[in-house]
């Protein structure tokens, strides 16, 4: 085997063996953190924990987690919508049925969202009736203003 061949293995060599102890080193160290419970705070434990950690709060007809409007329909929109978006791109968006029904179909053509079967039809109708177009005319008129000029 000349130099050149020699040189390019004993490269490679030292790559691997230098990744398997960067690899071990974050194994071992990720141990201990776990071990310690350094990282129970970031990482829940079991799915006891992560159940604990969600909350079915209504105030003021809000779901508290999520900051959507409790109605029927509410429960069937957070495990199906949520699980790939924020609730807040449910709640900035007004459509009417036609136009929440085409969001899901694009959502299912494009995004790989599942066949809601008989849910659609209760997450369309809780969509279309609480984020529904609001009808916004004008501001009203500014009265009683005191103006001032810019000197």
């Amino acid at each position: 085997m000349d130099d050149k061949k020699l040189n390019k293995v004993l490269s490679q060599i030292t790559f691997l063996v230098r990744t398997i102890v960067v690899t071990l080193t974050l194994l071992v160290t990720l141990t201990i953190l776990l071990a310690s419970g350094a990282l129970d705070t970031l990482l829940p434990r079991n799915d006891l924990d992560v159940k604990e950690s969600k909350t079915q709060e209504i105030v003021d007809g809000i779901h508290i987690e999520t900051g959507l409007i409790d109605s029927p329909g509410l429960q069937l929109v957070i495990q199906n919508c949520t699980n790939c978006h924020s609730s807040k791109l449910i709640s900035q968006n007004r459509m009417n049925l036609a136009g929440w029904s085409s969001t899901i179909k694009w959502m299912q053509e494009t995004q790989n969202l599942w066949d809601l079967g008989d849910n659609e039809a209760v997450i369309l109708e809780y969509l279309a009736s609480n984020y529904a177009p609001k009808k916004k005319g004008r501001r009203a008129n500014l009265e009683n203003i005191e103006w001032y000029e810019l000197e």
